[in-house]
């Protein structure tokens, strides 16, 4: 078979998140050597190998962990104590994250959601818009950014969301904050932030919970009011606040 890393460009242009597994130490009798190599794809599916057995085994469930955190990892294994492998020596293995981005949807194009993904592209973000307004995006340029020009009410539900997800929640008008809100909130998503007042937070929190939506607690994971607090007052202003927020965020998903 080819080596793999004659294969990573190909399986980098496809876009599919995942891991590069590699044995960079061994000790004593092990199935494969340094250098032996395998790709872990986030559906659990891989090609290559770094012995059989459990160590594979215990090395794809590594994988996926890192394809959730996207931060490189080295895992060591016993193979004999800690894996019940009779061959019994010593293996390093190490994971590399490929192909490792975050989606970032951004539910209303307006003036603060446009700042919103203009900031946040610049921070790795693949950014994603969503509105109900097809002429709103003759208005900027999005940079690269994918366009969606869709009703609220059934926005979601064609967007396959992961948890590498994160959703701003920007709209030109409460009732359709509150409209996606109620779709996302099921939904495992890396983030979730919300613009409004106070006032508006509390009384679409009240509407959601007396509608049987989502409790209390499942509400209090979201982030709104959005962004962390400063005295923001223009567009770009308030956009700055957000992003720094979802660069928390990001940041802290492996911690």
């Amino acid at each position: 078979m080819t080596d793999i890393l004659f294969q990573l460009s190909d399986l980098k242009s496809k876009g599919k998140p995942f891991v590069l597994c590699i044995i960079v130490k061994t000790e004593g009798s092990t199935p494969r050597k340094e250098g032996a190599k395998m790709v872990v794809f986030d559906d659990g599916t891989s090609i290559g190998t770094v012995g059989g057995g459990t160590i594979e085994l215990q090395s794809i469930k590594k994988a996926l962990e890192v394809i959730k955190t996207g931060k490189p990892a080295k895992e060591s294994y016993e193979l004999e104590e800690d894996l019940s492998m009779r061959c019994g020596g010593y293996a390093e293995v190490y994971f590399e994250p490929m192909n490792y981005s975050f989606n970032l949807n951004i539910f209303g194009a307006g003036h603060v959601g446009r700042e919103v993904g203009r900031f946040a592209a610049e921070f790795g973000f693949n950014v994603v818009y969503i509105d109900n307004r097809p002429d709103i995006y003759n208005e900027f340029n999005p940079n690269g950014a994918k366009t969606i020009a869709t009703e609220f009410e059934n926005c979601v539900a064609d967007l396959n969301l992961s948890s590498h997800d994160f959703a701003v929640i920007c709209t030109p008008k409460h009732t359709w904050d509150e409209v996606v809100l109620c779709q996302l909130i099921s939904k495992n998503l890396a983030y979730i932030g919300m613009i409004g007042s106070t006032r508006k937070v509390a009384e679409t929190s009240k509407s959601i919970i007396e509608k049987g939506i989502a409790t209390k607690e499942q509400l209090s994971k979201i982030n709104m009011p959005i962004g962390i607090p400063f005295n923001a007052e223009t567009p770009a202003e308030i956009a700055i606040s957000i992003v720094a927020k979802l660069i928390d965020a990001k940041n802290s998903l492996s911690v």
